[in-house]
C-alpha cells in the first residue's frame, strides 16, 4: 500500500471510530507495524489534520474535520468506473445521468495522472441490459420508497392481463434482464414484484403507508431470500 492511501486509511478509520483508536488496533488493520502507524500520526498532525491522543492511549479525530474532496485509491477509482458503467445496464435513465454526473464531477477535481486513467480504465462492461421502462420514471418510484407513499399503478401481466393496483414501494431490484419493483400489494394482500417495463401507468398517491421502522423491507429481504433457497 502506498503511503498517502495509507495516511487516508487512518483518517477514515478516525472518521469512523466510536472512541479512541489505538495505533495497535490501526497497525492490525493496515498490516503494518505500531511504529509506522505512530509515524504515519506524527504526520498527518504535521499537516494540521486534528488528531488527538497519544502512543499507547489512543487517537480521536476532532469533529469537523473533512477530507480534500476526492482523495482516491487506484482502487477506488477503478470502481467508480466500473460502477458507472455497470449502472448503464439498469434501465433507469435518472441514475445513468447521475452516473455520468459523478464521472464528471471526479473527473474535473483529480489530478492529470489520475485523470488520465479514469478516462482511459482498461475495463468493458457489456451494454445489454434491462429494458427501459417507457411508462413509469423510476426517479418517482425510487422518491416514493424514500417518502413512504403508495403508487397507483396500471399492470400488465405476462399473458397480458391488465389490472390496477395500489402498492407500497419498498425496493427497486436491478437485474440484467429487468428491472423490479418490489412492493405489497393492496390487491393481493402480499408482497408483489413488478416489472417496471410493464407497469403502464404510474401515480404517486399522496397516502403514505406504514414501513413499521422498517419491518416491510425486512420482510420483502426474507421472502427473497426464501425465493432464491428454491430455486437452488
Amino acid at each position: 500500500m502506498r503511503r498517502s492511501d495509507r495516511l487516508f486509511d487512518i483518517i477514515q478509520r478516525l472518521r469512523t471510530a466510536r472512541g479512541p483508536t489505538t495505533a495497535a488496533a490501526l497497525a492490525d488493520e493496515l498490516e503494518v507495524t505500531v511504529r509506522t502507524v505512530y509515524r504515519d500520526v506524527a504526520t498527518l498532525q504535521a499537516r494540521r489534520v486534528p488528531i488527538e491522543g497519544a502512543a499507547g492511549i489512543g487517537y480521536v479525530l476532532r469533529r469537523g474535520f473533512d477530507l480534500p474532496p476526492l482523495m482516491f485509491t487506484t482502487e477506488e477509482i477503478e470502481a467508480i468506473v466500473v460502477g458507472a458503467r455497470l449502472v448503464a445496464r439498469t434501465g433507469d435513465p435518472g441514475l445513468q445521468d447521475a452516473a455520468e454526473s459523478v464521472l464528471s464531477k471526479v473527473m474535473v477535481v483529480l489530478p492529470e495522472a489520475l485523470r488520465t486513467q479514469l478516462a482511459s480504465a482498461p475495463f468493458f462492461v457489456s451494454g445489454s441490459g434491462a429494458p427501459v421502462a417507457e411508462s413509469v420514471d423510476l426517479s418517482e418510484v425510487r422518491q416514493a420508497i424514500r417518502d413512504e407513499r403508495k403508487l397507483h399503478i396500471g399492470y400488465v401481466d405476462e399473458k397480458g392481463v391488465r389490472t390496477q393496483r395500489t402498492i407500497w414501494p419498498i425496493a427497486v431490484a436491478y437485474y440484467v434482464q429487468a428491472t423490479l419493483i418490489g412492493a405489497w400489494c393492496e390487491l393481493r394482500r402480499d408482497y408483489r414484484h413488478f416489472r417496471a417495463d410493464r407497469i403502464d401507468t404510474l401515480t404517486v398517491l399522496d397516502e403514505r403507508y406504514p414501513s413499521d421502522n422498517g419491518r416491510l423491507m425486512a420482510e420483502w429481504l426474507a421472502m427473497r431470500q426464501d425465493e432464491q433457497r428454491i430455486r437452488e
